[in-house]
């Protein structure tokens, strides 16, 4: 056993991980990417088939970002945006407004997701303080839908395994059913209708806890939890019209599904729909260096304008010069190499491929959009009947984790909802690389259901 091993098991918390998995097994131990590929300490190489964590959109290895990051580290390593300001931050802000619909024009930095979103959460309760409705506090997601692990953003979380070991958490948040087609309850033979009511669901609980008192509807574009569910036709143009109705803010979640993820700078785009804020992260550097937003509309920020009104809210490394200038850098490469375009381009190939995996008994549904997709796993095609939670647990970390990565492929085997496989290649990947997923997922997928 190497001394980083060791290391690793002595001193490293590694995050959402059981501790006691690497026991008597090696913590595997990435030290280099390349492209669309990472590699291990032993000289190993895999398909980043997840782009990390849905976040190096732009592949690994890029000298431009690092060289990015090092200039602006020797110019100016780091100030804060608490009342100054630096030139990447506002560079960075003017070019995220010009990406957004509408009129989300002002931009307040964070780290991360999670940070975007306690920011969206805290700044729709002071909006509504300021002017003249006051109770307007609580906000509306889905289940099973994950929006990060702070405080706030927990509660706005729909996966109760996630919340339990913290409650009581922030009040207020309440849940609506999400847009899992393959499960529907009602309209399952019909994704209209089906959309229609899932949208109707919204307007029943905000008419339940009383318009006055909700300030805000918290959704992605496509949700990640419980593996990737698009958007029905027309959901979110219901959902625009039942938040204007009720004058209750649109959040557009997308800490994934922006910077390429589904084809578009802002996933919001590409369903058509223009909500209050959008909260965003990871793509926005590639992963290479920690940076989030929430951009936010000129209707919402016009009341702190004037007087004595302040968003009393921040972070130290909100903005921070080094993440900006990534970002700038990230975003230049995103322009001269049209990697939406590339998404756009290449996403009915990358679906095609995989639904070859629904002659597997094992598959049950393939959904997802762009480069951005979900294979829930079923105990029986025919009747949906899922797996329970010893045969989840066996087949998802007894066996698909470690498989497939010893196979060649770093992906996700997920069970926050039914079991699912999650695929997020870097938007550099092409049918070469939709083909080696689709064939180590083939082989170690036929070897899951002689298992089970």
């Amino acid at each position: 056993m190497t001394e980083l091993v060791q290391q690793a098991r002595d001193h490293l918390w590694m995050h959402f991980t059981r501790q006691s998995a690497y026991a008597d097994t090696p913590v595997p131990i990435i030290v280099r990417g390349e492209g669309v590929r990472i590699y291990d300490a032993d000289g190993r190489s895999y398909l980043d088939g997840l782009a990390g964590l849905f976040t190096v959109q732009a592949g690994h290895g890029r000298r431009e970002l690092a060289e990015a990051a090092a200039r602006q580290m020797e110019q100016l390593p780091y100030f804060p945006i608490w009342s100054y300001a630096h030139p990447p931050a506002i560079e960075l802000a003017a070019r995220l407004a010009s990406y957004a619909p509408g009129d989300l024009n002002k931009v307040f930095f964070t780290t991360g997701g999670g940070e975007a979103i306690e920011t969206a959460w805290k700044l729709a309760k002071q909006y509504f303080k300021i002017t003249g409705k006051p109770l307007k506090h609580k906000v509306i997601s889905r289940a099973v839908a994950y929006h990060g692990t702070p405080q706030g953003a927990l509660s706005i979380t729909g996966i109760p395994d996630a919340k339990k070991y913290f409650e009581p958490l922030v009040p207020g948040a309440h849940k609506v059913p999400n847009t899992n087609f393959y499960r529907a309850l009602e309209h399952g033979d019909d994704l209209d209708a089906f959309g229609r009511w899932a949208a109707d669901q919204i307007e029943l609980a905000i008419e339940m806890e009383g318009p006055d008192t909700v300030a805000a509807v918290f959704l992605e574009p496509v949700q990640n939890a419980g593996g990737c569910f698009p958007p029905p036709p027309g959901y979110f143009r219901r959902v625009r019209e039942i938040c204007d109705r009720h004058d209750v803010l649109l959040v557009s979640d997308e800490t994934i599904c922006a910077f390429g993820r589904v084809g578009t700078m802002f996933a919001c785009e590409k369903f058509g729909y223009v909500p209050d804020i959008i909260t965003c992260a990871k793509g926005i550097t590639s992963g290479y260096a920690p940076l989030g937003a929430a951009i936010i509309s000129d209707r919402l920020a016009e009341p702190f304008q004037h007087g004595t009104e302040s968003f009393s809210h921040g972070y130290t490394f909100g903005g921070h010069p080094v993440s900006t200038a990534v970002a700038l850098a990230n975003l230049d490469v995103f322009e001269r190499e049209q990697l939406n375009q590339r998404v756009l381009g290449n996403e009915k190939a990358f679906r095609t491929t995989l639904e070859r995996l629904t002659d597997l008994p094992i598959v049950g549904d393939v959904r997802g959009d762009g480069y951005f997709y979900g294979l829930e796993l079923v105990k029986d095609k025919a009747t949906k009947e899922t797996f329970d939670e010893e045969e989840s647990e066996r087949l998802l970390r007894g066996f698909l984790s470690k498989a497939l990565f010893e196979n060649g492929l770093y992906c996700r085997a997920d069970d926050r909802g039914d079991p699912v496989i999650q695929l997020a290649p870097p938007l550099i990947a092409g049918q070469a690389e939709f083909d080696e997923i689709e064939q180590i997922l083939r082989a170690v997928l036929t070897e899951a259901e002689a298992l089970l």
